[in-house]
């Protein structure tokens, strides 16, 4: 009987996405062939992977959850079992089908915010079984977290000479401390000063694509949010947008001029924030 795919990463049945990635990568770490050399890695190795990509994938992982008693095992996440297929040969049979398709594969593709935001070209280089392999990848304009670049006939490779199968890249996007994505839409921390804030200005923002200016309001206070429509992700259909949430910066160590304009301000302002 086939081992609990969430027995074998170690999580429970009621994991999130992000609990089932993290144990993923530290099995994976640990047990790759490559690292570890005790009989039965690349066994283990090849399990792993065969859980991690039917529980990682929501569909898959609801059939996998929902009872089968008539499906005794589930094969590869890649391909279905096809039982003439697999038991032909050991009766001197072949399937009316011929050759099989390689199965599809996939892998993860790190991108930075600007890298996905813009798209270009990119080589990868990835580690299995039968050794390295370098794929020039095309990353088009706009990708998003979890979205699928697929590399036709770069996947499994078939027996009987039949045609490949595809790999299928996913995308995942790596923290910045300067973008946060939410979904299509940036957002970014816009730093200002006390006078731009109470005074109004045009301040300058930097954004994935480049340099842009954003309309600054007089009266703004720290946490105040401007938006710049379709200057998010330039995804397919509608572009999300680019949030600039204000913050109010003043000087570490002001100059002796600074600081008398700022004490002769105390003296002359009568606002209070704590009486708002």
């Amino acid at each position: 009987m086939a081992r609990d795919y969430y027995e074998i990463l170690g999580v429970g049945r009621d994991a999130s996405a992000q609990d089932i990635q993290r144990a993923y990568r530290k099995l994976a770490r640990r047990h790759h062939p490559d690292v570890d050399k005790s009989p039965g890695a690349e066994d283990r190795f090849k399990e792993i992977n065969e859980a991690y990509h039917v529980l990682s994938d929501p569909e898959r992982r609801q059939r996998y959850d929902r009872p089968q008693p008539e499906q005794a095992f589930y094969g590869t996440p890649q391909e279905d079992i096809d039982f003439e297929e697999l038991f032909g040969g050991m009766f001197g049979g072949r399937s009316a089908r011929g050759p099989i398709r390689g199965a599809d594969q996939e892998a993860e593709l790190e991108l930075s915010v600007e890298e996905a935001y813009r798209g270009g070209s990119r080589k990868l280089t990835l580690t299995g079984p039968a050794g390295q392999r370098t794929y020039d990848v095309t990353i088009p304009p706009g990708v998003v977290e979890g979205q699928r670049i697929r590399l036709a006939g770069q996947g499994g490779r078939s027996r009987a000479g039949a045609q490949a199968g595809d790999l299928y890249l996913i995308v995942r996007i790596a923290p910045d401390p300067r973008f946060r994505l939410k979904g299509k839409d940036i957002y970014i921390d816009l730093p200002v000063t006390p006078w731009e804030a109470a005074l109004g200005a045009s301040v300058p923002v930097r954004t994935p694509g480049g340099e842009a200016s954003v309309k600054l309001p007089g009266g703004s206070s720290t946490g105040r949010r401007l938006r710049l429509r379709g200057q998010g992700i330039p995804a397919r259909g509608h572009p999300g947008d680019l949030y600039a949430e204000v913050k109010i910066m003043v000087p570490v160590k002001p100059s002796p001029r600074e600081s008398e304009l700022f004490e002769e301000l105390a003296k002359v302002s009568d606002f209070d924030p704590r009486k708002r």
